[in-house]
């Protein structure tokens, strides 16, 4: 296990989506859930979106719900985040994260995950 890389971040105009992707060190097998989170300046950390890979359930943050979908390929090793309809308020640094077992603080708590990327600039901009 270890750190996972994404990629997928850019510069989209309000309106328009993005696909980040989320490579996991290892087999995906060796991992419970993967979760999406995002940080803008000035404010803190927070979960956009998880998957739990043992039986598929998804959460989402309010924000994103309708908006945002993730999903994973197992054969790839990889997680997404389809991002659709993005607003303004979506530009964050976008990180991906793995956890092997549940810490019990919830899919979307910072707390809950055990490795993180290095993150990737998604900028909502006309």
């Amino acid at each position: 296990q270890g750190q996972p890389v994404e990629s997928g971040g850019g510069l989209v105009q309000p309106g328009g989506s993005l696909r980040l992707s989320c490579a996991v060190a290892g087999s995906m097998s060796d991992y419970l859930r993967v979760g999406w989170f995002r940080q803008a300046p000035g404010k803190e950390r927070e979960g956009v979106a998880s998957i739990t890979l043992t039986d598929g359930s998804t959460y989402y943050d309010e924000s994103v719900k309708g908006r945002f979908t993730i999903s994973e390929d197992n054969a790839l090793n990889m997680a997404f985040l389809q991002m659709d309809d993005l607003k303004a308020e979506d530009t964050a640094v976008y990180y991906c994260a793995s956890e092997r077992w549940t810490s019990g603080w919830g899919p979307l708590s910072t707390r809950e995950y055990d490795y993180w990327g290095q993150g990737t600039q998604v900028t909502v901009s006309a």
